[in-house]
């Protein structure tokens, strides 16, 4: 069976997924698309570079990340309107927390024919690993490096009916799981890292529990860091909220302990807002 195309490549840009870890995971049009294209756009052509030489792939390489000009858009932009263009990412599938949308956006408004083709993606490997809900997910890209930032970023993701996916960096594995053991108690939790890879692993527990265990086995690799969706379960009561309410606000302001209530129940924050502004003027 023969992998080649039938016929040359038209103008246009070509989204091509490439391999997250393992090399043989390229599909094989993937390839066919490397080997037929004018001009590789990547973000690092020592990556791409690497990926090509195993490949036996020569071709023109072009760097094309998030330091990319209107200029250099544009430029590419009126290559894929007369050559095949492709573009990829470091690894797995470009857009996906990597540059790229923006030349997506103008080469379609510029009339260009842009194909993507299936590939690698870490989120959704993780996703299939973790063993958790996955009819409904969403993606978060990197929480952000601040604790403030962070707690926000989680707190405004609570009440979202959905398993939650990150992309992290080993150092701040644990401060990401202590900011969820504290905004997103009682979820459950997996850590997938070098995926397809030698050592790849996936480990599902409590936030603390595996706070606990990376603080003893320091990670090392890319990570990828999923939340479940909050647990189904009865409704509180009126009165159960107001209780509630009243014990956080010996302690919290209102809109503090509005946040408190609405993470162990999955209630509207700003309608408990509104209700431990009430009792407190009671």
């Amino acid at each position: 069976m023969t992998t080649r195309m039938d016929q040359a490549l038209g103008p246009g840009l070509y989204i091509v997924a490439t391999p997250i870890g393992n090399l043989g995971d390229i599909t094989l049009r993937a390839i066919e698309t490397l080997r037929g294209v004018s001009v590789i756009a990547c973000e690092d052509t020592r990556v791409t570079g690497k990926l090509l030489k195993h490949l036996g792939i020569k071709a023109k390489l072009l760097r094309h990340d998030d330091h990319a000009s209107d200029a250099d858009r544009k430029r590419l932009i009126e290559t894929m309107q007369v050559e095949p263009v492709a573009l990829v990412s470091d690894a797995g599938t470009p857009l996906v927390s990597d540059p790229g949308y923006r030349l997506v956006r103008e080469a379609r408004a510029a009339g260009v024919a842009i194909t993507s083709l299936p590939g690698p993606s870490a989120a959704t490997v993780a996703l299939t690993l973790s063993g958790l809900p996955s009819d409904r997910f969403l993606f978060a890209g990197f929480l952000p490096n601040k604790a403030k930032a962070r707690t926000d970023v989680l707190m405004e993701l609570a009440n979202v009916p959905a398993t939650l996916i990150f992309f992290e960096t080993a150092p701040r594995l644990g401060d990401s799981l202590s900011a969820i053991g504290e905004t997103l108690p009682r979820r459950d939790v997996a850590v997938a890292r070098e995926l397809t890879k030698k050592f790849e692993e996936c480990r599902t527990g409590w936030p603390e529990e595996l706070l606990e265990y990376y603080a003893a086995h320091p990670p090392k690799g890319e990570i990828v860091l999923l939340v479940g969706p909050p647990r189904a379960g009865a409704a509180p009561s009126r009165a159960d909220v107001d209780a509630m309410l009243r014990a956080a606000l010996a302690d919290l302001k209102p809109s503090q302990a509005a946040a408190s209530v609405a993470r162990e129940t999955g209630l509207d924050r700003k309608a408990l807002y509104a209700r431990a502004m009430e009792l407190r003027g009671q």
